[in-house]
């Protein structure tokens, strides 16, 4: 299956999911992580606003750590500091995003990545929206090294997805079944 079809199917799975169904389903996958040393550890996290009913992450949001969340600016992902009860806009694509007045993230800072995803496969990578912002974003060089976990629902984690000789494997992916994926050198758990 193409990749333009493959993400049609999972968008359609997953509009079909209640909000009770995403509430419950994002709760687990919240604990998952929070489960995790590395997100124990994490100071810094980048994170996403959910959007179409995407895993909503937003549970995790009050605690004690730094949150960046992105901005899109023509064809790139900027990363501004965001904390509850901060002012949000919406962005070109519907999606919310930081106010751009908000202090910048720098790469420097950032401890792991949470990305957003249609699905995640056995082997890390991701299927996204057909943008490639993130593909972008974590292919430069100041990203490249930071931890990255794909969050998506269980049943978007697939055997193997389409791969194009520009994607890039994730670290580890979570779903709200659990770790579907660790690269035990993040020692994950």
């Amino acid at each position: 299956m193409e990749k333009a079809e493959l993400r049609q199917s999972l968008l359609k799975s997953r509009r079909s999911l209640s909000a009770e169904e995403v509430r419950q389903k994002s709760d687990r996958l919240c604990q998952h992580l929070e489960s995790s040393p590395l997100f124990a550890q994490a100071k810094t996290i980048l994170a996403y606003f959910s959007f179409r009913q995407e895993p909503d992450l937003s549970s995790l949001f009050g605690t004690n750590r730094r949150w960046g969340f992105p901005r899109c600016v023509e064809q790139s992902l900027w990363w501004h500091f965001w904390k509850p009860g901060e002012r949000i806009k919406t962005g070109a694509y519907g999606i919310n995003e930081p106010h751009p007045d908000s202090p910048v993230c720098h790469p420097a800072e950032v401890d792991l990545i949470l990305v957003p995803a249609v699905a995640c496969d056995a082997q890390g990578y991701r299927l996204g929206y057909g943008g490639g912002f993130y593909d972008r974003l974590l292919s430069s060089p100041e990203w490249k090294s930071k931890p990255t976990v794909g969050i998506v629902f269980d049943f978007a984690y697939l055997p193997q997805l389409p791969v194009e000789p520009w994607d890039l494997p994730l670290s580890g992916v979570c779903t709200d079944e659990g770790w579907r994926l660790e690269n035990t050198i993040l020692n994950l758990r």
